[in-house]
């Protein structure tokens, strides 16, 4: 496949910017996550195999609503109740995945990207060659009991009932409410500072976000808290890799039930590693994907 960026024209007319990256004949399709955060953190996933000595076609998009793709009006309810669903996002992938021509894939989604993994895996596994589930559990309640424990660990009491006050008042734009947030960003996210990730002015993906997320990564207010997959992991039937940060918000407890419950999977952690460990720590994180990569090639993984 060309390397660069095309856009893609879906069905429903709006576009998505794409971009492929690597050369060779294995396959991989990046999902990002947030929801409505952006490909940014992939832009060096080619490079960073090719390091571990693999040749990979690395592609990346945005999806609907974030960074250089379309971003509807979501003020609109007949626009937000049909594009701001689970389904709407599955299914996108799928018609990323037959407008670029790609068949027998590895398909890799962080976060929100992984949650998308593991549907797609269900719904559309036939198309993969692997998996890989980056930082994402599949029960939200886990994950918010998870993060409650890490703010009380890291915070001060009186922070951590600040901080519980303005979200009983809505008030998520308080400065000092906002400043509590960076510290547990800096802690559990991006580990590696300064961020890479981080843009002079925001470029949109916030109405995807506050749908689905809330205001941050440490409160779920809205579609995701009511989440739940784990009934749905025996159905993953490809190799699958799950990538955990060892010092990230996601609960590695968590990661552990996966790894019994998905048929064929691996459960790997990146030390130093947070949220963004491919960032944070990107040759533990890379050497663990390319491992992978190579196990599911020669017929090896788990055996």
């Amino acid at each position: 496949m060309k390397t660069g960026t095309k856009i893609l024209t879906l069905d429903n007319g709006y576009h998505l910017w794409t971009n492929t990256q690597g050369e060779g004949d294995i396959h991989l399709l990046a999902l990002h996550g947030g929801p409505g955060g952006n490909h940014e953190y992939w832009e060096d996933a080619a490079d960073q195999l090719k390091k571990q000595g693999l040749n990979v076609q690395v592609t990346m998009y945005d999806q609907l609503g974030s960074l250089y793709s379309d971003q509807p009006d979501y003020s609109d309810p007949a626009i937000a109740n049909k594009y701001l669903t689970y389904e709407y996002f599955l299914d996108e992938v799928e018609e990323v995945r037959q407008k670029l021509g790609l068949d027998h894939m590895y398909l890799i989604g962080q976060s929100w990207g992984g949650l998308l993994v593991q549907e797609y895996a269900v719904k559309y596994g036939q198309h993969l060659k692997g998996a890989i589930i980056s930082s994402m559990v599949d029960d939200i309640d886990e994950y918010v009991a998870h993060v409650n424990a890490l703010r009380e660990k890291t915070l001060s009491p009186q922070a951590v009932a600040f901080m519980k006050d303005c979200e009983q008042r809505n008030d998520y734009s308080n400065p000092k409410y906002q400043q509590y947030v960076e510290v547990m960003n800096k802690e559990y996210v991006d580990r590696k500072q300064p961020s890479k990730l981080e843009h002079l002015k925001d470029l949109g993906g916030d109405a995807v976000y506050h749908v689905f997320q809330g205001d941050n990564e440490f409160v779920i207010t809205g579609k995701l808290k009511s989440w739940h997959f784990r009934d749905q992991l025996h159905n993953i039937k490809v190799p699958t890799l799950l990538t955990f940060g060892e010092h990230e918000t996601m609960p590695l407890d968590t990661a552990k039930k996966m790894d019994q419950l998905i048929p064929n999977s691996k459960l790997v952690t990146t030390p130093n590693g947070g949220h963004h460990h491919m960032v944070d720590n990107p040759d533990v994180y890379y050497k663990h994907l390319a491992d992978f990569i190579r196990q599911v090639e020669a017929g090896t993984f788990n055996k």
